[in-house]
């Protein structure tokens, strides 16, 4: 059955400095979003293309979006870290042995998991071919593509270190797994509110924030979990003509052009394959395996709820 006390789910918190109180850990990740992501942005919007609300239109914007503002935030964060609690990066998650060997496999299995949701999408008759050139016709786009691998390695693996590596932690320190999932779930999905969004689409960003809360406890780090989050944006930005998130910049498709052919509900609709009602069936299948799946033999987790 899972546990949901109290406790340091990376390792001991060992901080020489201040640990924000629990109550204050949401608004201050607030804030190092206003201050890195927000700021950011207004520092590239001269230079690029991007809409009223700040979104890039097109694929030079994406990657200035994707560097900048959330390079920034990354900036932010790892300072306040070293500086102002004075503790590890090994203790917001950063932790584990093979480093880069488990960052790559979470990115293999990110882009399998997409695949995977997009495919399901397409064979219940909600996504359809549209018959455009893919990107392996324009030298152009295969190599936006490529600088963008880079761009959503960086921006997703920043939200994790927030979300799941910082704030996971510090609730979880201050209060208990339970109420730290929650919380960074919630927030996660409100920074990603969109004014007039369907009520399934924030169920849906819920619904990511436990996934990969869940993910980051079973394994007792966030390496695994930063790498599927790059995976998945990535492929889903770039593989098949579809919205990442609502953001669609025009980018021809990697692997097929597809086009939404059936209800919101089933497809999406302007938010992409992550606003799906299938896409939530399939965080919450991960999520009950990644809680309750038995371990196998010397399998340790120092943060799973599960044990």
């Amino acid at each position: 059955m899972p546990q949901f006390g109290s406790r340091d789910i990376y390792g001991v918190i060992e901080h020489r400095g201040w640990l924000p109180w629990g109550v204050l850990a949401p608004f201050l990740a607030l804030a190092f979003v206003i201050a890195g992501v927000l700021s950011g942005t207004k520092l590239i919007e001269p230079f690029v293309a991007v809409d009223r609300l700040g979104n890039p239109l097109d694929a030079v914007a994406l990657l200035a979006f994707t560097l900048v503002p959330f390079g920034l935030l990354m900036s932010i964060l790892l300072a306040w870290v070293r500086f102002v609690e004075r503790r590890s990066f090994a203790s917001i998650g950063l932790c584990g042995e093979r480093k880069l060997r488990t960052f790559l496999a979470g990115h293999a299995i990110g882009m399998g998991s997409i695949i995977g949701v997009v495919l399901l999408i397409a064979l219940c008759g909600g996504l359809g071919r549209t018959g455009d050139p893919t990107a392996w016709s324009s030298p152009a786009s295969l190599l936006s593509i490529a600088l963008l691998l880079l761009g959503f390695g960086l921006q997703s693996s920043v939200e994790e270190l927030l979300f799941r590596g910082w704030l996971l932690s510090v609730l979880a320190n201050k209060f208990n797994v339970l109420v730290a999932v929650i919380v960074s779930s919630v927030l996660f999905a409100l920074l990603h509110f969109s004014p007039g969004e369907r009520w399934l689409v924030s169920v849906c960003d819920f619904a990511f924030g436990v996934f990969t809360c869940a993910w980051a406890l079973r394994t007792g780090s966030i390496l695994g979990v930063m790498g599927w989050h790059a995976g998945w944006n990535w492929l889903l930005a770039v593989g098949f003509g579809l919205p990442l998130t609502g953001i669609d910049v025009g980018i021809p498709a990697l692997v097929v052009d597809l086009e939404p052919s059936g209800p919101a509900w089933l497809t999406g609709g302007a938010e992409g394959p992550e606003g799906s009602v299938l896409c939530l069936a399939v965080f919450s299948v991960a999520t009950a395996w990644l809680l309750f799946a038995p371990r196998r033999p010397g399998q340790v987790g120092k943060s799973s709820i599960a044990s």
